[in-house]
């Protein structure tokens, strides 16, 4: 299966070259590497050219944008801009969006294209991420173990046609699975794939992002009570329960402005029905 990687990258000088290493290193390799440098300030543009010298499927493209780095827009904007550059390819059969700050296992994508050729069904594959604690590699326990992180995805191309590819917005990654099983698809999770993570989820989020998670919510058409139940899991899953306060503070502020939803009323109607099947689920 062929499969392309995107990768934005804002200032990963210290991360980028041990990603890429582990890419260029798989049982299977990709037919293309992009790396998206996005206004880096740092030698993340250096290090993607020497790989660039070495390895045909490695490219890179400079783009510039905000150096805030709020969670959503800016990565997918940045993500959009490598897709951009195959729209006239669509010889492809998996497109993954990887962050840069990241070391797969050798056996990575040949394990995800292994899910995807048996399972005509999966339209979208990945790993774990696991981070270090006291010298330990743990899992990164943030979502249940059905979600596939933002860091990470991996879609069937006629899955992410039919979602209409990713959403520049705080929530996309979650979006994109409750769309793909709206529109049939199933999502898989492979626990053997254990893939390091170097830098926390959030390390570098701008303090305007506090509200964001509360806005995605609402965008998502989440509703009160499912918004809640969502934030109070997330914020404990964080171990920082003050999250809740900010997170129903952007719920609120989002549904004052009237901000738009990203998906269809009968979409959301979809939603939250899947939601609170999966809680009644864990309670029965």
């Amino acid at each position: 299966m062929k499969i392309y990687i995107i990768i934005p990258a804002h200032n990963e000088e210290r991360f980028i070259s041990k990603t890429l290493q582990s890419l260029v290193s798989q049982t299977i390799l990709p037919e293309k590497i992009i790396v998206v440098n996005d206004n880096s300030t740092d030698q993340t543009e250096n290090i993607v050219k020497e790989f660039v010298s070495n390895y045909k499927f490695v490219s890179l493209i400079n783009t510039s944008s905000s150096i805030e780095h709020l969670p959503g827009s800016k990565v997918i904007n940045a993500f959009y801009q490598g897709l951009h550059s195959i729209e006239n390819d669509d010889t492809y059969d998996i497109i993954c969006k990887f962050d840069a700050d990241l070391i797969f296992p050798d056996n990575y994508l040949e394990k995800i294209s292994s899910h995807f050729a048996s399972n005509p069904k999966a339209g979208m594959i990945g790993g774990f991420c696991y981070i270090e604690k006291n010298n330990q590699w743990v899992l990164e326990n943030l979502t249940n173990k059905d979600h596939i992180r933002g860091a990470l995805k991996a879609y069937r191309k006629s899955c992410f046609k039919q979602i209409k590819g990713l959403v520049p917005a705080m929530g996309w990654d979650t979006i994109d699975e409750l769309l793909a099983q709206y529109h049939g698809w199933e999502i898989k999770t492979d626990i053997s794939l254990k893939v390091k993570h170097l830098k926390p989820t959030g390390n570098t989020y701008n303090p305007k992002a506090k509200y964001k998670q509360g806005e995605a919510f609402y965008r998502m058409r989440y509703g009160f009570w499912i918004t809640l139940l969502a934030s109070v899991k997330l914020a404990l899953l964080k171990k920082r329960p003050k999250l809740i306060v900010d997170y129903l503070k952007g719920f609120y502020k989002a549904k004052r402005n009237k901000s738009s939803f990203l998906v269809t009323e009968e979409e959301g109607k979809f939603i939250r029905k899947l939601r609170w099947n999966k809680i009644r689920k864990k309670f029965l």
